[in-house]
């Protein structure tokens, strides 16, 4: 199988962040994919009730086209150094208690196939969630990796850049707030003032 993983942070400017908290790979389609089962192993700690799973697979339409499979293509170096330095980032953010996995496949996927696995485990399951989601928004926004996308129809065509730059038509309503219980402690820190244990 054809992983290419940094183990190492050397390409880190300013790393304060152990070796064994983070792991970064490239799989090649063609010998495997993914897997979520390698990431939740990776970040699993007893210290850690709080895991976060991002799983993204291929999906059979995009804007209305149906597609049949994606090609990955990046530039592997660049790509590990980027997926090492923002889950590094996200540690100092959401930690100092945290592990990191992302795993990304490059080549030729098919409709259903994994795509790409990020995994972020802390104490507690809004750091979990939150730095899950600034590890996935920096691999689709800022690592070098390109997808040409294969349709029905016979067609191929590059993607133009992540739908998350998109500005959407008009905003979506807010999601009302949930009142805080009151008398109620903030026993774990997500400001909605329930009473009870950690989550």
């Amino acid at each position: 199988m054809t992983i290419h993983t940094q183990a190492s942070p050397e390409a880190s400017t300013d790393v304060r962040i152990p070796a064994d908290l983070v792991h970064v790979e490239v799989v090649d389609a063609v010998d495997g994919q993914p897997d979520p089962i390698a990431a939740l192993a990776f970040v699993s700690d007893d210290a850690f009730g709080g895991i976060d799973l991002f799983v993204g697979r291929v999906r059979a339409a995009n804007q209305g086209r149906a597609v049949i499979g994606i090609h990955y293509d990046m530039f592997d170096p660049l790509a590990l150094n980027i997926f090492r330095r923002k889950a590094e980032a996200a540690i100092e953010r959401f930690g100092p208690a945290a592990k990191a996995y992302v795993s990304h496949a490059k080549g030729r996927l098919k409709v259903g196939d994994v795509a790409v696995v990020v995994a972020f485990a802390t104490p507690h399951r809004d750091a979990a969630f939150r730095g899950c989601r600034e590890v996935i928004e920096a691999v689709k926004h800022e690592a070098p990796i390109w997808k040409q996308e294969h349709y029905v129809d016979g067609r191929s065509e590059w993607s133009e850049g992540c739908a998350l730059c998109v500005e959407p038509a008009s905003e979506p309503e807010p999601a009302p707030a949930i009142p805080a219980i009151a008398g109620a402690s903030d026993c774990c820190g997500c400001g909605l003032g329930h009473a009870g244990g950690q989550p």
